[in-house]
């Protein structure tokens, strides 16, 4: 396990093409873009390695200041989370426009953080338009290049630029240490029981345990060893509703939790037995579900649970995160060690299959026996073919099909292709990733 990366935070008004930047930096289309503003509401983050200096980029929704519109604000809420967190801000703004009021504002409210800022004049197309789109923007005092994510333009001086204005002391280490431990973040709402379940699985009451929401602020590590194996848990704040946060040390809790969670081995997400689970809930286990971490969801204070009533809300929990039913759900108390037993062995088994690996062969049987089960469907007179299939990666595991043409996948096959891998390699409960790809070879 590495230390964190350095974070690049890309900030702008709506519709400048900070999405597009992000895809074209991250080279897969991750964020979605649209002409329409306001289609990035939540954050996405993604590492970019295929540079000599690695980094982590954060794609914001576009801010929008002085606004009465609550979805607004809850973008810009998240916007000013990633800005307190970056280590460098790309300012992005739109050439084709021209230098607006809007980007002005912008800008003078990102130079209050005091951090290192360069502008990207974005949507100029060529070498014969830079001269004329960027002229006014020279007016912001900002270092700045011009590019054009929608064209490549600029993208190898923007890489270089975004390298040489990093950091020196947060640059990429091998820690030998780490790597024989295992890293887990907890995540979950303030009093969710997140500290009193860390000490009661250490055995000590190494964190502040109150009933006051919101009494862990920060990240804190607690390391502990048992039978053998070396731990570090990250007590993350606790997450709020944006609508119950009242202070800036809490609302840059947040993404600092967001980020304990992409480093981590296994994240453990603790919900509250005695409450339904909320839709802040569900979108950071549909984000750890979507950015492949593997994570189980342990139910806390069973023991405040009537009898009659455990089957229900057993029967809620499982609903309500359906979505991703390969995640597995732990029920127990920590106040009254009830289950504690069961959460290192699970994580233990979820960092197993996590990192396990299949042989082609092994996989193109797999393929063999599925496809007799079941053929792909048609779609408008053509059939799925499958070439081969191999595994790319581990940690997740990642499956490449080789196949005529991936427009013929529908999502439905797809899952029923994800299942079966599930079963016959025995990876029940890691996250999976299924990559469809057109071959070029033995399309006839």
């Amino acid at each position: 396990m590495s230390t964190t990366l350095p974070l690049v935070a890309i900030v702008g008004r709506p519709n400048v093409g900070k999405s597009s930047l992000f895809n074209c930096l991250l080279k897969e289309k991750k964020a979605i873009t649209h002409d329409r503003s306001g289609v990035t509401r939540d954050s996405l983050f993604g590492d970019v390695k295929n540079l000599d200096r690695p980094f982590t980029l954060v794609d914001t929704g576009g801010i929008v200041l002085d606004t009465p519109l609550e979805m607004e604000e809850e973008i810009f809420e998240q916007a000013r989370e990633a800005i307190a967190a970056a280590d460098l801000i790309m300012f992005v703004v739109d050439g084709r426009e021209g230098l607006s009021g809007m980007d002005k504002d912008v800008c003078e409210y990102l130079r209050q953080s005091g951090k290192n800022i360069f502008l990207a004049v974005n949507k100029v197309d060529g070498p014969e338009h830079e001269e004329a789109l960027s002229a006014e923007f020279y007016a912001l005092g900002l270092p700045m290049t011009c590019v054009s994510a929608a064209h490549g333009f600029g993208i190898p001086t923007l890489q270089d630029f975004l390298i040489d204005a990093l950091p020196e002391e947060v640059t990429e280490k091998e820690d030998t240490e780490e790597k024989t431990r295992l890293n887990l973040a907890v995540l979950g709402r303030p009093n969710a029981g997140k500290s009193s379940l860390i000490n009661a699985l250490i055995g000590k009451n190494r964190l502040i345990v109150s009933p006051v929401a919101g009494t862990t602020r920060d990240s804190v590590d607690v390391a502990f060893v048992q039978n053998g194996k070396q731990y570090v848990f990250v007590d993350t704040a606790g997450i709020r509703r944006r609508t119950r946060i009242d202070n800036d040390l809490e609302q840059f809790s947040v993404l600092r939790a967001l980020q304990a969670a992409r480093k981590a081995d296994v994240v453990v997400f603790v919900v509250d037995a005695t409450q339904a689970i909320s839709s802040q809930d569900k979108r950071l286990i549909a984000y750890l579900d979507r950015e492949k971490i593997s994570f189980l969801v342990v139910v806390n204070k069973i023991d405040l649970v009537q009898r009659a009533d455990f089957q229900e809300r057993q029967r809620h929990f499982k609903e309500a995160i359906s979505f991703c039913s390969h995640v597995p759900i732990l029920f127990l108390s920590a106040l009254k060690h009830r289950g504690l037993a069961k959460v290192l062995p699970l994580v233990e088994k979820l960092v197993a299959q996590g990192s396990a690996r299949s042989t082609t062969g092994e996989l193109n049987r797999v393929v063999q026996l599925v496809t007799e089960r079941h053929q792909p469907p048609m779609v408008k007179g053509h059939r799925l073919k499958m070439y081969y299939l191999t595994q790319a990666k581990s940690t997740p595991p990642t499956f490449v099909f080789f196949v005529n043409d991936p427009g013929l996948v529908k999502p439905s096959y797809a899952k029923y292709l994800e299942n079966q891998i599930r079963k016959f390699l025995r990876l029940d409960i890691a996250p999976l990733k299924i990559v469809f790809r057109g071959s070029h070879e033995n399309k006839k």
